[in-house]
């Protein structure tokens, strides 16, 4: 799934793109995509596009005041096309495309382009919301605050786990509500380099723990945005896989420690931690293997 530096990035990568351009028309080809009906999609044609921003992992294009918001999910992406197809796009069970934005030439002239929106697999979760005012997405609307923003301070933190008592620390890093943007995988990230364990309740870190906390999450962010910053969107998710230090990295080495990254599955997702830098060489049980095993 995208997070804050890959959709961070894509913003960036797109507002040069789409600098200067009018959306021709969108075409929805899997409905089910469309959340919003009301500006109907066909409200975007003709507007320039003023700009895109990121909240969240949700990126919004601002289309002369109407917005076209996209959220991609767990394997949604965005794909820039030169030159739009000869053949509107039409639905397909073998194609793994959701939606595609037409745009006018730039305003040094060529051609046409499109931005496409594609989904692979089974479980359709992308989201697109034609909408006047983001905030009248309820997922953007229900945000906690921005890590990467200058007023995310301890106290800032220290207030989110308090408020979350003795919840298991990854899954309050992972509550959109509570801090925007982060997911699974820099969740994993964060505290690794934290030292911490995932397991660890969220009010029971002292001052000292909360900075060095706060310190992972600006560093492994604001190291992966600086990363990614003029990557195009084609580039990002390798670049992603490439620098991440435990997560998804099952069964190799931990590399600052050396011993083995290990993994806790869950019923759709897990999550990787190092035994000797983050829980005093003490396995996490694997509750769902556990259960397997009886």
């Amino acid at each position: 799934m995208p997070e804050l530096p890959e959709v961070e990035a894509l913003a960036g990568d797109l507002s040069r793109r789409l600098a200067g351009r009018a959306v021709v028309r969108v075409d929805i080809v899997a409905f089910s995509c469309l959340k919003t009906y009301d500006p109907p999609v066909t409200a975007l044609a003709g507007g320039m596009v003023d700009g895109v921003r990121r909240h969240g992992k949700f990126l919004d294009l601002d289309v002369s005041g109407t917005h076209l918001v996209l959220h991609l999910a767990k394997a949604g992406w965005v794909r820039w096309r030169d030159e739009v197809p000869a053949t509107p796009p039409r639905p397909s069970t073998k194609s793994t495309l959701a939606a595609r934005v037409v745009l006018s030439p730039g305003p040094d002239g060529g051609e046409e382009a499109a931005l496409d929106l594609t989904e692979a697999g089974t479980r359709k979760s992308l989201a697109l919301y034609v909408v006047r005012d983001p905030a009248e997405v309820e997922g953007i609307a229900r945000l906690g605050p921005d890590p990467l923003v200058g007023d995310f301070g301890l106290d800032t933190l220290r207030e989110i786990l308090q408020r979350a008592g003795r919840a298991q620390i990854k899954g309050v890093l992972r509550q959109q509500s509570n801090i925007a943007g982060i997911g699974n995988a820099y969740s994993d990230e964060i505290l690794h380099v934290a030292r911490m364990s995932p397991f660890k309740p969220a009010s029971s870190l002292d001052d000292e723990e909360l900075e060095v906390l706060l310190a992972a999450i600006r560093s492994s962010l604001g190291d992966a945005v600086e990363r990614s910053t003029g990557l195009e969107a084609s580039k990002l998710k390798g670049e992603k896989k490439t620098n991440l230090r435990v997560h998804g990295r099952a069964g190799e080495a931990c590399p600052v420690c050396g011993d083995t990254v290990r993994s806790v599955s869950f019923a759709d997702s897990s999550l990787e931690y190092c035994a000797t830098c983050q829980t005093g060489g003490k396995p996490l049980a694997d509750r769902r293997m556990s259960r397997l095993l009886k």
